[in-house]
């Protein structure tokens, strides 16, 4: 079975990159068609990319392509349109929801598209730059989207599977595109640490305006219980700052970096808004962290209030620390939590993945 994996672009290493890499150790052999690989931005994740088939498309060579990821937009349909996939059985897109990715040209494979989310900006969800404040980008904007919401449409309708990360995706997919999905839940990992709890509290990823870590950070202005912040700024949190002892920001680490501070922390905070799955969340339940979540996407899968985390309903300083307030005074049990998180696995990912692929190529 040939088999060809697409995916939107290559320049950060989050959520949908860690999928990315686990279809590509299923299926080593496949080339990876995307826009545009910029792994000079990866930091200590560009390793991870090394030896592999990447194709990418014209964009590559276009001068100062790390700036145009978000207007490249209104052109990756044809883009995408432009990759030879006559010679595989199967193409698997990755459709992290910052492109539209399905308007290929995939002769007679079989198309399966394990969907992130349909794209944030078309479907007015928030997204990490606040582009309707300005008029021009207002006007313009609205116009784009709703040419891309039918191109967006229409792609979709080329799919013949869809794979959903989480039912709250699911969700999306029936109610834009019309189309039902297969949920397989992204693949997590943490390393089993056997550490002693630290006295503080956690945040961080990927930072952005949707993540709400600004939020956060005036909460915990506001208690004075220690946090420490990790991960890369993106659009609209490049100014995230305290003059504050008790909240340090750390910048991005290396997995183990990471694993090591989820494991020592008291919880781990999470405030993103329409989160279509969360892995964070999921990686500090591995570690026997409890969580604290905004009450909102796909936390509502992973996280059970009172047993291994605590919600908060509004998006608000207050609402926050009478959350971090309850946690502390619940007494989470490792062990509880870590087991409710094994159906988040790589291991399950991979089965599930490979099951599914089977069942639906054409032998």
């Amino acid at each position: 079975m040939r088999v060809a994996i697409v995916h939107d672009y290559i320049k950060e290493y989050g959520g949908a990159e860690r999928v990315l890499e686990t279809l590509h150790e299923l299926y080593p052999k496949a080339p990876v068609f995307t826009t545009v690989f910029l792994p000079e931005f990866l930091g200590p994740h560009r390793n991870r990319f090394k030896d592999w088939g990447i194709k990418t498309s014209p964009l590559q060579e276009v001068p100062f392509n790390s700036k145009l990821i978000s207007p490249a937009r209104l052109v990756a349909p044809l883009v995408f349109r432009d990759f030879d996939f006559s010679k595989f059985d199967v193409v698997i897109v990755s459709q992290t929801g910052a492109y539209t990715p399905n308007l290929i040209k995939k002769k007679n494979a079989v198309q399966i598209c394990y969907t992130h989310t349909p794209p944030r900006y078309l479907y007015g969800y928030a997204t990490a730059r606040d582009w309707r404040r300005n008029v021009f980008l207002r006007v313009f904007g609205e116009v784009s989207n709703h040419i891309l919401r039918m191109v967006d449409f229409r792609s979709s309708q080329n799919v013949d599977f869809f794979i959903a990360n989480s039912e709250n995706t699911r969700k999306r997919i029936q109610k834009f595109y019309r189309k039902d999905s297969k949920v397989i839940y992204p693949p997590v990992e943490a390393q089993n640490l056997d550490v002693q709890k630290g006295n503080f509290f956690l945040a961080g990823g990927r930072i952005a305006r949707p993540k709400h870590i600004d939020l956060i950070v005036k909460a915990f202005e506001k208690n004075g219980l220690p946090l420490k912040v990790f991960g890369r700024t993106f659009g609209g949190a490049e100014d995230l700052d305290s003059s504050k002892e008790n909240i340090e920001f750390l910048g991005e680490v290396s997995d183990n970096e990471k694993y090591q501070l989820m494991a020592e922390a008291k919880a781990f905070i999470f405030a993103s808004e329409d989160e279509d799955f969360g892995i964070t969340p999921v990686e500090a339940q591995m570690l026997g962290t409890p969580v604290v979540a905004y009450k909102s996407g796909g936390v509502l899968e992973t996280v059970e209030d009172g047993k291994t985390g605590v919600f908060f309903d509004i998006l608000t300083v207050q609402s926050l620390n009478s959350a971090i307030d309850r946690s502390t005074k619940i007494h989470f049990e490792p062990a509880t939590i870590k087991k409710s998180a094994e159906k988040f696995s790589k291991d399950n990912f991979k089965k599930k993945i490979k099951e599914f692929v089977g069942s639906k190529s054409k032998k």
